[in-house]
């Protein structure tokens, strides 16, 4: 649900852009050859290649959020959390139902070849292929060694499988010829999806090109990290909430390890890479309540919108002061197409 702090950011970016360039909207997946994003970065991600306005984006979450999330994850112990020891699969099943409705009225059966064909726009989306707990990516096929693996699978179902959180929302089914494949979220280990980004773009680009530009957006994720005492080290399964913790641990240690990875790895490469973070205020104390994965009320849903606005703002400010990473973003919403019509 996160992912409407980053529709409304990017809504926010496109209002401003377009009205100091006259005219309806503009074709924000035109700004890139490559877009990448993990989970709810993957349905953003596949809107903007599919041409989709990020405020109909933000539609999505806001009309839809409840239903794809009809029961929120116990945070304690206690009645609810024993109910949905057996509960909670036909909730998972509601939404992920919901989920499916809303992602097909979004981008029908296109697949992800005819998003390269006909957008010219290459896609690498993260997931978990449970067969094998190996990591997947769903690509386009912009790699000229491609065996054309994704070609025929749709934006739906990357998606779908992108964005199947554990606990949180089910598995996700794809068939194919060979039979079928079950996939677990990307997050699990490319939350932080800036080294899959870089990679695809050193496949992508020729040795005449000029610099390699990497843009990064986040979703508002809380702060991470915790003050342990020594008389707390030794944790059981309460104190790990049966591994749910570790499992928090594991995706913000990966997140700190790709952005160290990627900075270690770019002066050894030929070519100049520029990695650009949108600009972020922190997030205030009051707004951990509303951070949760499957937060869907109201008062909750508009406090990250809110956030989103005050960031947009803020990157207005960085672009008025020149800053790198204002003249960055700027330059790259300038060369976006606009577009008469924005398309669902």
């Amino acid at each position: 649900m996160r992912g409407i702090y980053t529709s409304t950011y990017l809504a926010e970016l496109e209002s401003a852009f377009a009205r100091r360039r006259g005219c309806a909207g503009l074709d924000i997946g035109k700004g890139f050859r490559l877009i990448v994003g993990s989970s709810t970065g993957a349905i953003i991600g596949c809107g903007l290649a599919h041409g989709v306005a990020p405020s109909e984006m933000v539609k999505l979450y806001k009309d839809r959020g409840a239903r794809i999330f009809p029961k929120r994850m116990p945070s304690t112990l206690g009645v609810d959390l024993l109910r949905q020891l057996w509960r909670r699969p036909s909730y998972l099943k509601d939404g992920d139902e919901s989920l499916r409705s809303a992602l097909t009225e979004t981008f029908g059966a296109t697949t992800i070849r005819q998003i390269l064909d006909s957008r010219g726009i290459a896609l690498a989306i993260p997931a978990v292929n449970m067969a094998t707990y190996r990591a997947w990516v769903f690509k386009t096929p912009h790699d000229p060694t491609s065996d054309h693996r994704d070609d025929d699978t749709t934006l739906v179902d990357v998606c779908l499988a992108s964005s199947a959180a554990p606990l949180f929302r089910s598995l996700a089914v794809i068939d194919h010829h060979r039979g079928y494949d079950v996939f677990a979220d990307g997050g699990l280990w490319a939350n932080n999806p800036v080294l899959v980004a870089l990679l695809e773009a050193l496949r992508i680009a020729n040795d005449n090109e000029d610099d390699i530009y990497i843009y990064a957006l986040g979703s508002c994720g809380k702060p991470e990290g915790e003050v342990v005492a020594r008389t707390a080290v030794h944790r059981g399964l309460l104190e790990w909430k049966s591994g749910g913790d570790a499992a928090i641990v594991s995706i913000a240690a990966q997140e700190f390890a790709f952005d160290m990875m990627v900075n270690l790895l770019c002066p050894y490469l030929k070519r100049q890479v520029h990695i650009v973070r949108f600009p972020a205020e922190k997030i205030p104390g009051a707004m951990l309540q509303y951070l949760d994965l499957d937060e869907t009320r109201a008062e909750g849903l508009d406090v990250l919108m809110r956030h989103a606005q005050q960031d947009a703002h803020m990157t207005n400010s960085e672009i008025q002061r020149g800053t790198q990473a204002g003249i960055a973003i700027q330059t790259l919403f300038d060369s976006m197409p606009p577009r008469a019509t924005l398309e669902v």
